[in-house]
């Protein structure tokens, strides 16, 4: 006789029996969850602390007196520079969003062109694009560096995203859905009268809604995230964005500035983990559809 190990669960009519080994699965899951939210709901828990209980020894993990003096103190807390926090923000909102628009006009364009138009030698330019998939990002810092001062964009929003929009990656990415685009259905439209803004607009954009969406989360995380290329194209202080500006905070006295530098990294997390929160399934659709894991 076979006996089969695990828990019964009834809720009236309805029976349900979990297994001995899922239950320790999701135990180890649930465990492996809580550590690493840590860092998080300590950044949370610094971000309201008032000061006494930030200069408390021994420190305390979570907050008691909960305060919003930190986020107040931002307007201040700019390191040795007097430009205010919210310029920071405003710097950083603009540049993502842009970015975000241009990569994904630029990329579902091109893909779109490149893989449904009849181009000259469009396999040699794919091939080539494809090759620059191989090399690191830090590989093309002094290019485009040179090319960003001779256009005379340093120090300007452009510096920031004109690298990012001319990335690879987005056109690749949007290319996989665009390959899956029935060439029976461009002619038939060609057949109405459409003209090829139409067809774009129309038939393929609506197609590569879902790829365009994930590669939204994409582009705003790097674009967002990004403190290497203001460093190397920014030094106006007031052209900075985010990252920059939680480092700037976080210099001199560090400890008591731990609660404005928390509240900081906070603001700047929020946006990418709200994003992600609510595309995730679709973020996991796309990839699984595309092919690429």
């Amino acid at each position: 006789m076979r006996v089969r190990k695990g828990f019964h669960i009834r809720f009236g009519k309805l029976h349900i029996k979990i297994s001995t080994s899922r239950v320790l699965v999701y135990l180890f899951v649930l465990a492996f969850v809580c550590f690493t939210a840590l860092p998080l709901v300590y950044v949370i828990c610094t971000a309201f602390k008032p000061l006494d209980e930030l200069l408390r020894f021994p420190p305390q993990f979570f907050v008691k007196n909960p305060t919003l003096n930190n986020f107040r103190d931002l307007l201040f807390a700019t390191g040795s520079s007097s430009v205010p926090f919210l310029r920071y923000v405003v710097n950083s909102v603009f540049v993502s969003v842009v970015t975000v628009l241009l990569t994904i006009f630029v990329s579902s364009i091109g893909a779109y062109s490149l893989v449904k138009l009849d181009l000259p030698c469009k396999n040699l330019i794919f091939s080539v694009i494809v090759a620059t998939l191989m090399f690191p990002t830090t590989l093309n810092t002094i290019p485009n560096y040179l090319v960003v001062n001779n256009l005379g964009l340093m120090d300007t929003y452009w510096a920031l995203i004109i690298p990012k929009v001319a990335g690879s990656f987005g056109f690749f990415f949007v290319k996989q859905f665009c390959d899956q685009l029935p060439n029976a259905l461009l002619e038939a439209a060609r057949l109405d009268g459409a003209n090829e803004w139409q067809i774009f607009s129309k038939i393929v954009f609506p197609f590569m809604k879902p790829a365009c969406s994930t590669l939204v989360v994409f582009s705003f995380t790097a674009s967002w995230n990004d403190s290497f290329a203001p460093m190397v194209y920014i030094t106006d202080t007031s052209m900075r964005t985010l990252p920059l500006a939680v480092s700037s905070i976080g210099s001199g006295a560090a400890l008591t500035r731990a609660g404005a530098m928390a509240a900081a990294t906070l603001i700047t997390l929020l946006p990418t983990i709200i994003i992600y929160t609510l595309m995730q399934r679709r973020v996991i659709a796309t990839m699984a559809h595309s092919g690429i894991k």
